[in-house]
């Protein structure tokens, strides 16, 4: 008797603000099979959209889409309700792709929380950003291989991000990271996490990035020197900061002080829960 297929995630989230009279509004939402989208109130502050994969994680053949939209002078947050979790994968990879298109004088803060890797789990994620010349795109993405906490460690996985922002249709970044087989091993190097299994990148994509950073160097400066090791660095209109670390919580402390400095803002609430 032939087995049935096992059911796979499938989950599409489109999302579009506009700017009327000053004020940053939705204008449009779509939303599909598990990918979920919740938008708090906020007071005083951009509009935040919450993601969340109602399947709880991924595993391979699960697929996510999310599409967002800036319009023109708006300015807006999206984030993730918790962690996304990628589990054991028996069959193929796991495929997220994002599209963002951020408009004429636009900010998208783009500031999910984690994503975790479980042990033998397979990841293939994909996001293209389109600006406007004017636009500001902030990106933050974070990686933790395993719960050291909980005594797991990973013998092999598979993960694969690739990320391609374009401002007026012109490439101005590009970056990728590929972990196939034994983190412990690939991770080992001075030139790649020194044994972390914890690593985040930040990106600030806009026309005055290269001015900002002083701020971001004298924020990093007044982090505890704890676990998590840093560098930042800008050129040609963007700032990019990395993060490592051995401790999952720790670069999350991390990452909540330099965000909340950098962005002279708190976080959207989830990111406390």
């Amino acid at each position: 008797m032939q087995a049935k297929p096992l059911q796979r995630v499938r989950g599409v989230a489109r999302i579009r603000f506009s700017a009327r009279t000053g004020t940053t509004r939705l204008a449009d939402l779509y939303q599909k099979g598990s990918a979920k989208v919740r938008m708090p109130r906020i007071y005083g502050g951009a509009p935040t959209a919450v993601l969340i994969n109602t399947a709880g994680g991924l595993t391979g053949g699960d697929e996510l889409e999310y599409n967002v939209t800036i319009d023109d002078e708006a300015h807006a947050i999206v984030t993730s309700q918790t962690a996304e979790r990628a589990y054991r994968s028996n069959d193929g990879s796991a495929k997220v792709t994002g599209s963002l298109c951020v408009g004429a004088g636009a900010t998208l803060e783009w500031l999910p929380q984690e994503t975790l890797l479980f042990d033998r789990s397979n990841l293939s994620r994909t996001l293209n950003a389109d600006l406007a010349p004017d636009a500001r795109l902030m990106m933050l993405e974070t990686v933790v291989l395993g719960r050291t906490a909980m005594g797991e460690s990973i013998e092999r996985l598979f993960f694969k991000d690739k990320w391609r922002i374009r401002r007026a249709g012109k490439l101005v970044f590009a970056d990728d990271i590929r972990v196939d087989g034994a983190p412990g091993e690939i991770l080992r190097g001075s030139a790649t996490a020194a044994g972390g299994h914890v690593f985040a990148t930040f990106v600030d994509c806009a026309e005055d990035a290269g001015d900002r950073l002083s701020l971001a160097r004298a924020v990093l400066d007044a982090l505890p020197l704890n676990e998590t090791r840093f560098a930042v660095s800008a050129w040609n209109d963007l700032l990019v900061a990395r993060f490592v670390s051995g401790d999952a919580r720790d670069l999350r402390n991390a990452l909540i002080s330099f965000l909340t400095g950098y962005r002279a803002a708190d976080l959207p609430r989830v990111w406390y829960c």
